[in-house]
């Protein structure tokens, strides 16, 4: 069930609610509404947690590339002090190891950029949502306080 069908339940429960007498207010079951607010909140933490996600993998992955390359590095700098007489091959080394800390930091830049593009794409969703939600519970507080106000 969607977020909008569950606060339809709640506008559904509070029109059905016996109303007290002598009042414009009505009596609500609090457990009906805490339920009802539960399975929306329970909609909402699979969007985060797939957010989460994206970002440890960038960092598992920026690690695991940064571990890598701190590997070929050293790698190349053992090399060198064993072929100390031949230059070209440690300048190869260190410009190889360079450029592979580059490709890191770029690979690391693109994962980040699009773990946060995606974050935040998950949190306007979660914004229009609440905001709609929130419209919703006022809405359904001032039937209950016998406001008669159009939106």
């Amino acid at each position: 069930m969607d977020i909008e069908q569950l606060v339809n339940r709640i506008e559904e429960l509070i029109d059905s609610s016996k109303a007290v007498p002598l009042s414009n207010s009505k009596m609500v079951d609090p457990d009906a509404v805490y339920d009802i607010i539960d399975e929306i909140r329970s909609q909402y933490p699979e969007d985060l947690k797939q957010a989460r996600w994206i970002v440890k993998q960038r960092q598992e992955m920026t690690e695991e590339a940064e571990r890598e390359a701190n590997r070929i590095l050293e790698e190349a700098q053992e090399r060198a002090r064993e072929l100390v007489a031949d230059t070209q091959i440690v300048r190869e080394a260190e410009a190889r190891a360079h450029e592979i800390m580059e490709e890191a930091r770029a690979n690391e830049r693109e994962i980040r950029l699009g773990a946060e593009d995606y974050a935040d794409e998950m949190l306007a969703n979660l914004e229009v949502n609440m905001s709609k939600l929130l419209t919703s519970v006022q809405r359904g507080r001032d039937r209950l306080q016998g406001k008669n106000i159009q939106r």
